[in-house]
């Protein structure tokens, strides 16, 4: 069964800090809103539903704690919340489609006492989560179903219950799959330069009995050339109307390699990391994160100190390399423009 990786418990924001992992698996409950977006920003938590859920449950912890006396007062510290969490991190649009969401839902309720505001908050944010909770088992089932019995996978960074509220998104695939007894093989790549595939993916399949190899980045290309991998399950971070997809740095590598060996190639994600105010992912704004992250291992120089670096953490698939789409309103293939404008209706 997956961890609760992160909640709303006692008046504070409990989550795991997945910087510790595999070391230990440690939960801190947070009560300051800069502490969460340090928690953010230095991926402690991380993956894009995650951070949603994080961006959403920080609008309430700064309302829980808000002073103010009128409504003025209150709807000024909300805004200025929602600014400043959304600068924790850039590409994943879960984060900004949960802070709309939370402001929006406070909005509309502005006529209502303060105390009343942070009731409704509250009950928007953990609605947030159910839903997350809800979408990650039905992508699940869908995703399964792309899933033959003894199949050999491959998945890049972490895309399981740790960067969600529950089952996961690409790894939630491989977690029905395995519940459904179909004996599956996985392996994960370690994902530079903060190796979450070594340090989360492969715990996370370890936990639940999946037969997990890991493999350094540049060994995917050597195991589809002898035929050893079936399929690829990724997640995504945010994608464009058109179905190009930005996920985890490395995953346009292996959907390349994909493309060459014939290898089915499928992004699994929730409705809300799809921004279809973008029509291509050439819009998407891509994070560049410190160059230590490169330069060091956990604290080892592995690097000269002053070398330049260029440290992107994601990049973007085009359509044309994704065999399919896993949302948790089912499967869709191309034409990805035509397909995926049935999400926009309710």
């Amino acid at each position: 069964m997956p961890i609760e990786t992160i909640t709303w418990k006692n008046g504070k924001i409990r989550y795991v800090d997945q910087t510790k992992l595999p070391g230990g698996l440690k939960f801190v409950n947070c009560g300051d809103l800069r502490r969460l977006w340090k928690a953010i920003r230095s991926l402690e938590i991380r993956g894009a539903p995650a951070i949603g859920i994080a961006g959403a449950l920080g609008v309430l912890l700064g309302a829980m704690n808000s002073k103010a006396k009128n409504s003025t007062g209150f709807f000024g510290e909300l805004n200025a919340n929602v600014k400043y969490l959304a600068s924790s991190r850039p590409t994943a649009v879960n984060l900004f489609w949960a802070l709309a969401r939370m402001e929006s839902v406070a909005r509309v309720n502005s006529g209502k006492e303060i105390s009343e505001i942070k009731k409704i908050l509250l009950k928007e944010a953990l609605r947030i989560i159910a839903e997350d909770k809800k979408s990650c088992r039905a992508m699940a089932r869908h995703g399964a179903a792309l899933v033959r019995r003894g199949d050999t996978i491959l998945t890049h960074c972490n895309a399981g219950g740790l960067a969600t509220a529950d089952y996961g998104t690409a790894l939630g695939v491989l977690f029905e799959s395995k519940r459904q007894g179909k004996r599956i093989k996985v392996y994960a790549d370690e994902t530079r330069p903060l190796l979450q595939g070594a340090r989360l993916t492969a715990w996370e399949l370890m936990r639940e009995g999946i037969d997990t190899t890991l493999i350094c980045d540049n060994m995917a290309a050597s195991l589809m050339s002898k035929g050893k991998i079936d399929k690829i399950f990724v997640g995504a971070d945010r994608i464009a109307s058109n179905g190009d997809a930005a996920n985890k740095i490395g995953t346009y590598s292996l959907a390349v390699l994909a493309k060459y060996h014939r290898v089915p190639f499928y992004v699994v994600a929730p409705l809300s990391t799809f921004d279809f105010k973008l029509k291509t992912g050439a819009d998407i704004p891509i994070e560049e994160r410190d160059a230590d992250e490169v330069r060091t291992v956990f604290g080892y120089v592995i690097a000269p100190k002053n070398v330049k670096v260029y440290n992107p953490a994601f990049d973007v698939t085009p359509n044309s390399l994704i065999s399919a789409i896993v949302t948790e309103r089912g499967i869709f293939r191309k034409p990805y423009v035509k397909n995926l404008s049935v999400l926009l209706k309710d």
